[in-house]
């Protein structure tokens, strides 16, 4: 198995600029989400074939769901219990964290984190207008979680790790919130094959959920590398892209969704 240095890019990208084309692109996906014509699918048809109990979508807003961009389903991995407190990472318009909100109850607790101030205001909306009172919004960066150590019993995240241009800081960050026994579960695009200079080095491309996409096996050491124990991790056939000229370039380097699961043990 490749270390997790040889997971770093052999070309630069720029952060900042990553940064920007993300929000942009999925500020575009809170405020419009119906009107948009993007090579991912969205929405709630997405979120059913990714295996979520059409029983738990019926019980949170279908606002937040027609800005669902998720990859795959992973709320079961992380063994939500009534007085949790779990952490949501890049949490969009709120459908992971609005099903983690039920499932953790009223003395439990779940905060979404993100970046991009339109999902932050759309979710923040949402969780007012139906008073989910036990889920509470906050605007930050996953590389530099706002958060002491030991505070969470889960971090969750879809499809937002593939994002960040520093992957291993993110699951150091995972590592450092999370409780001793906490669970770390996610969803995230990844590649069977290293991706090349040209997709790295296209901001575009990570907005799109695809430039970022770190080699699997270096995926699976930058984990491990942060002291989380890998304990599961599934592939996600059933998500594809739209385009079928994207679908073909995945195809390529075998970029895909898989679920995964980590203990701070």
């Amino acid at each position: 198995m490749e270390t997790a240095q040889t997971a770093q890019i052999s070309v630069t990208v720029d952060k900042n600029v990553v940064q920007k084309k993300v929000r942009e692109m999925y500020a575009k996906v809170a405020q419009n989400p119906k009107g948009l014509s993007l090579h991912f699918e969205m929405g709630r048809g997405l979120a059913e074939k990714l295996g979520y109990p059409k029983a738990d979508l019926d019980m949170i807003p279908q606002e937040a769901l027609d800005s669902y961009a998720g990859v795959g389903y992973h709320i079961d991995f992380a063994d939500l219990n009534e007085g949790s407190k779990v952490l949501d990472l890049g949490s969009g318009s709120g459908t992971d964290l609005f099903l983690a909100a039920l499932k953790i109850g009223k003395t439990g607790k779940a905060i979404g984190l993100d970046m991009t101030d339109a999902q932050l205001q759309k979710a923040a909306n949402l969780a007012r207008k139906y008073r989910i009172a036990n889920a509470e919004l906050k605007k930050g960066y996953i590389e530099k979680l706002p958060f002491n150590g030991s505070t969470f019993d889960a971090v969750i995240s879809n499809g937002v790790i593939n994002l960040s241009t520093e992957k291993e800081t993110v699951f150091r960050e995972i590592f450092r919130v999370l409780k001793k026994g906490g669970r770390m579960a996610i969803s995230d695009i990844i590649s069977e094959k290293q991706l090349s200079d040209r997709v790295v080095s296209d901001p575009t491309l990570w907005a799109e959920c695809i430039g970022g996409a770190m080699q699997q096996d270096n995926y699976k050491s930058a984990i491990m590398s942060s002291g989380l124990k890998l304990k599961e991790i599934k592939d996600n056939p059933q998500y594809r892209f739209l385009n079928p000229d994207t679908q073909k370039g995945a195809d390529k380097y075998g970029v895909k969704s898989a679920s995964i699961l980590a203990v701070k043990e």
